[in-house]
């Protein structure tokens, strides 16, 4: 557990109970873009993970065409980014995962925000306007911030690829290990 400045108590989500609810899922890829929020909770313990095929891509939209087209042969696949990457690819979510209804899920974590503050309070320009784009865009998303929103993974991605629809589980807080 971590404490703010002003010693209330921020509590954190695990990055073991986020890999064990990929698991739970059945996620096979992680199709990922390194980045500074995700890498010590998540990225780095997948990559040592057997149970996981980690598929490092240049550009967050091409992580969007390999999830799509994972699909066609019941591959579940997770895409793991940052929000510039998101803002990055929303055409091609716009054309694989909304046009053509392929299933694409996506773990993105929000670079800059105040783990104290919901996104949309958020001082950074690039992390309070992430919710009203996917809003305006009619994505699903969750947004994981306390351990007991970890829970809801493994259903909310099963639901994805039942119903061949995108999600995208917003990572407001850094997991820890």
């Amino acid at each position: 557990m971590n404490i703010n400045s002003d010693s209330a108590a921020i509590r954190y989500p695990s990055g073991s109970a986020i890999i064990d609810q990929l698991k739970k899922a059945e996620v096979q890829f992680i199709v990922s873009v390194p980045d500074i929020v995700t890498s010590n909770g998540l990225l780095w313990p997948i990559s040592e993970d057997p149970d996981f095929k980690l598929v490092r891509v240049c550009k967050e939209d091409e992580g969007v065409s390999i999830c799509g087209a994972m699909s066609y042969n019941n591959t579940r696949a997770l895409l793991l980014m940052q929000q510039t990457g998101l803002m990055d690819s929303l055409n091609a979510i716009r054309a694989i995962g909304m046009d053509y209804q392929l299933p694409v899920c996506m773990m993105v974590g929000l670079q800059g925000k105040e783990p104290e503050r919901a996104a949309v309070d958020s001082d950074s320009y690039g992390v309070n306007i992430i919710e009203p784009v996917l809003q305006a865009m009619q994505i699903s998303y969750k947004v994981i911030e306390q351990p007991e929103d970890v829970d809801t993974i493994a259903d909310e991605l099963s639901h994805a690829y039942q119903t061949s629809s995108t999600v995208i589980l917003i990572l407001g807080r850094e997991p820890t290990k």
